[in-house]
């Protein structure tokens, strides 16, 4: 059960994102405000924890890496009714080519409240 301390007590998220410092502020954040988190840095690592690890509450991933993007993330994540939100650094529409998803997308620098309270909102639609 949450509450407005620990908003995301009890939940376990994946965070994909190939920035360390990114990365760290995102796990630091996430588990104050009460989740579990595993880090991950590449698409290969986040698709072996999906498989490998849970139960997964949502997941936070990097849109762009290293030249790709986390789709087949978002995909893996889609087909086992993971909650999820991309993150990008990018400004402007995406890359052509790239399939659009209906899920949130937040824009780095993120606001750390609105981010938390992005989470809450998918997860209380489960």
């Amino acid at each position: 059960m949450s509450d407005a301390k620990s908003p995301l007590a009890g939940k376990r998220g994946l965070v994909l994102d190939d920035e360390f410092l990114i990365a760290l502020d995102l796990e630091e954040l996430l588990q104050g405000a009460g989740a579990e988190i595993v880090s991950v840095s590449s698409i290969d690592k986040a698709v072996r924890a999906l498989r490998e690890g849970g139960p997964w509450h949502f997941a936070i991933l990097d849109r762009h890496l290293d030249g790709t993007t986390s789709t087949s993330v978002a995909s893996a994540c889609a087909g086992r009714n993971i909650p999820f939100v991309f993150l990008t650094g990018s400004r402007g529409p995406d890359r052509p080519g790239e399939p659009e998803l209906a899920v949130p997308v937040i824009e780095k620098p993120y606001q750390p409240e609105a981010l938390i309270e992005t989470i809450r909102k998918l997860l209380d639609r489960r």
